[in-house]
This record gives structure tokens, sequence and C-alpha cells, in this order.
């Protein structure tokens, strides 16, 4: 049986993922929430061994979404800005994820795709992304700081001893 595809298009081992922003972003609300005290940039580029620029941009964005507060200068840090138990999962990733293109055509920009008028596949996975983010949006960062065994607790409680 002949291949219907181009031999060029092997499967990338691409998958649906969450970038290396919203990830970083995660990391620094679940120190902040260990922590529960003021910390610096400096503080999470050592620990994460993140660059300082990643870890600024996000920290300027949690800041501007109110997830943190952020004080520069001399006595300055950052802390969360609400409640642990008010920050949830899946509204964050909503809200610093920039996109969910698991496929060409959830990207209005590139709506190249013939199938696009009758295909179900689009609909199916659409299906599946809100699935993946109505469970995010079951848990918050208490949850994930806070569940027995707290291994991530004992991992951290070095901080809090600084």
């Amino acid at each position: 049986m002949m291949n219907r595809f181009h031999s060029d298009l092997k499967p990338s081992g691409t998958k649906m993922q969450l970038t290396s922003f919203t990830d970083y972003a995660l990391r620094v609300l679940i120190y902040l929430a260990v922590r529960d005290e003021k910390c610096t940039i400096q503080e999470l580029t050592d620990y994460y061994d993140i660059s300082r620029n990643h870890v600024t941009k996000v920290v300027h964005k949690l800041s501007t979404l109110g997830y943190i507060n952020s004080i520069r200068g001399k006595g300055g840090g950052i802390t969360l800005g609400k409640s642990p138990a008010d920050i949830n999962i899946g509204t964050l990733i909503e809200q610093v994820e920039p996109h969910f293109h698991i496929v060409e055509c959830f990207d209005a920009s590139k709506r190249n795709c013939v199938l696009l008028p009758d295909c179900r596949l689009k609909h199916i996975l659409r299906d599946a992304q809100n699935a993946f983010l109505d469970t995010l949006k079951q848990y918050n960062l208490d949850e994930l700081t806070h569940i027995p065994p707290n291994n991530l607790q004992r991992l951290l409680s070095s901080l809090k001893e600084e």
C-alpha cells in the first residue's frame, strides 16, 4: 500500500504542553506560597537555576495580573498578592499561556487546512483542550503546596530557615 503522506512529514514528537513561561510562573508561585515571606528575583533565579531575564519577565507578568506584589529597590521584594487558596491553576494558565494551538486550525491566522470546513477532529481536540483546562481549574495553589505527604514542603523547608 502506498503511503498517502509525504515522506518528509514525520511525527515531530510535539505534544500538547505548556510553555516554559507558564512552567516558570507556576514555580514562582509555588516558591512564594511555601516560603510565605518576601523574596527576591535573585533567590528565585538561584533556586530554580533559571535565567534572571526569564524570572524578571515572569514576575512582571504575575505582578501585572495581581498574583504577586513586587516592590522595587532597597528593601523590596516579591510576595504573593493573593491567598494561595484564591489562585486557581487553570485560570492562571489561561492568563499566562499565550495560546493552545495544538493544531494549525486553532490559530485563526493559519487556517490553511483543506479539511477545515467539515473537519470533526478540530471539535474533538477542542473538547480535549477544554477538558484539560477544566481539570486544572479544579485546583488552587494552596492544594499544590499542602497535599500530604508534602514532599514539596520538605524540599523547600530550608528556604524558611535562611
